[in-house]
């Protein structure tokens, strides 16, 4: 079974960091994304509803804002709850996974990192990354021989 949602669209509000009772972070938003087509040379749009939590949450609200693109990718989720008129309702938002800057840096605040992805281990490696900018043709040799192709 596949449940992969990846949104691209603006912040129609400023997301705002709350706190769980047990002191997990977590931030709502909401997300709005074009339709492709027009109805009557009128754009429409779907209004996305997404939770994140733990630092993805942190990294929303700390570098976007109402009005900014954003990208997003995650999984949907549904939840039933009952109103405050004791009427029945589901709740359909993206658990958000991965967020994302879309556009350039200007529209960003300059520096800002491009992609960030709170999957990965918090640790920094031990050793310099390989950097291959700097070198030539002359730096590597031809292998002549392909008897450990499997073909």
């Amino acid at each position: 079974m596949i449940n992969k949602a990846i949104l691209v669209g603006r912040l129609t509000a400023d997301p705002e960091l709350r706190s769980t009772q047990s002191g997990l972070s977590v931030v709502s938003f909401t997300v709005a994304i074009d339709r492709r087509y027009s109805n009557g040379g009128e754009r429409q749009a779907d209004f996305i509803n997404c939770v994140a939590w733990r630092q993805t949450a942190e990294f929303i609200s700390k570098y976007f804002n109402k009005g900014k693109l954003i990208g997003v990718e995650g999984s949907i989720q549904t939840r039933n709850y009952e109103d405050k008129q004791g009427n029945k309702r589901t709740a359909v938002e993206v658990v958000v996974d991965n967020a994302s800057f879309i556009g350039s840096k200007a529209e960003n605040g300059g520096g800002s990192p491009s992609y960030t992805n709170f999957d990965a281990p918090a640790s920094q490696p031990t050793a310099q990354p390989v950097s291959y900018q700097s070198g030539s043709v002359d730096d590597f040799q031809e292998i002549t021989s392909d008897e450990d192709l499997p073909f």
